[in-house]
Formats: C-alpha cells, structure tokens, sequence
C-alpha cells in the first residue's frame, strides 16, 4: 500500500512538469524553463477615454516590439475577508466611544451582507517568459543548462520590465519563495495555508484527493 501511495504521488508531481525552481528560474520537464513576471494590475474603467487609449496604444507597442514569445495569465483570487471581519469586532471592543462602536457594527454588518451578493476576488496579472533548450544550442545541455537560461531569461526580463516602466505599469520578477506560493495555490486551491515545509520545496507539492 505505501508503495502504491508512493507511486501515486511521484506520477502527480510528474504531472505538473516543474523540475525545480532555482533563485527566480523555474526549470521544467523536456530541457525548458521560464521566468514569472508579477505586474500590477490598473483600474481601466476609471481612466479617462484619452488615458485608456494610451493604455491601449502603449500595450499594443509593447507586443509588437517584442522579440521573443510571452504569456499572459490572469488570476482571479477569491479574498478570505474573515480576519478583517474579526479584526472590526477587536476595534469595537476596545473602543471606550460608544457612537464608534456603533459605527464600526454599522459597517461590519455592511461588509457581511455585501459579500453575500457579490463574490470578493483580488486580481493578478502574470507574464511568464519560456526558455528553450534549443535557444542555448547543442552545448548548453547538462551543467551549461542553468547559466545560460538565466542569462538569457534575465535579458528577456530586462527588456520587458522597460516597456512595462513607460506604461507606468509597476512589475517584478517573482522569486523562489513566490514561485512556490503561486504554484502551490494554483495547484491546491485559494485558501491554502502555506507552511514552512512547502516554502522550504524546491517544486510546488500538489496534494492527491481521494472519494
């Protein structure tokens, strides 16, 4: 039986294609690697017309000027609002103002029936980077791998994080730790707890669920 879970669990892990993931580069299955970008999203509807066709003329410059491949992923997050929830009702225990306390209940009952109607979601937007083994040629197999993936995801990242400055657009290359959170929500659900264990990984850990 230990066996069979054991197999079971190392087939999920194949599953998901992620070998390893080392400083901000994530090494894949089949000789391939890729570089996460974390860009911060904008509110478009609240822009003025002109604003918006900057934006759009701005993005549309930024693909055709780029030289290599990208994809675009958007995460919609549901938020967990219950700490905030139970932080209201600390604030209103200690308060000594009885109109405060008033207020804050007046508001918490708000937040609770308007999360009721609509669902709460934070959203991410994410550019991820592929690198090819055949970009570094037939030498740049084995331990001339990384560097050169490194190298040449850094120069790729580089250039991208400039054409996001000009949008005014603030972004960031995610890091191991990052790497892992991310990979492992994705894999597991939302409201993960992510432990010591899982951030001290080298891959995301994708539980199996059984009936």
């Amino acid at each position: 039986m230990k066996t069979a879970a054991k197999n079971s669990k190392a087939t999920t892990q194949k599953f998901i294609e992620i070998h390893d993931i080392i400083d901000n580069i994530v090494l894949l299955s089949g000789g391939n690697a890729c570089l996460v970008i974390e860009v911060q999203a904008t509110n478009f509807s609240l822009l003025s017309q002109e604003e918006q066709d900057v934006k759009v003329l701005s993005y549309s410059s930024l693909l055709n000027s780029l030289s290599f491949p990208i994809q675009v992923f958007i995460r919609s997050k549901k938020i967990d609002i219950s700490s905030y929830l139970r932080q209201l009702d600390e604030e209103a225990a200690k308060s000594q103002n009885q109109l405060l306390k008033n207020q804050i209940k007046l508001y918490k009952d708000f937040v609770q029936e308007l999360i009721k109607v609509n669902t709460v979601l934070d959203k991410k937007f994410y550019i991820a980077i592929p690198y090819s083994g055949l970009e570094g040629g037939i030498n740049m197999r084995g331990n001339n791998f990384f560097p050169s993936a490194k190298s040449k995801l850094s120069s790729k990242a580089e250039s991208l994080h400039s054409m996001l400055r000009r949008m005014n657009l603030p972004a960031k290359t995610l890091g191991k730790e990052e790497l892992v959170k991310l990979f492992h929500e994705i894999y597991n659900g939302d409201f993960e707890q992510i432990n010591e264990t899982v951030l001290g990984s080298k891959f995301p850990i994708v539980k199996r669920q059984t009936i």
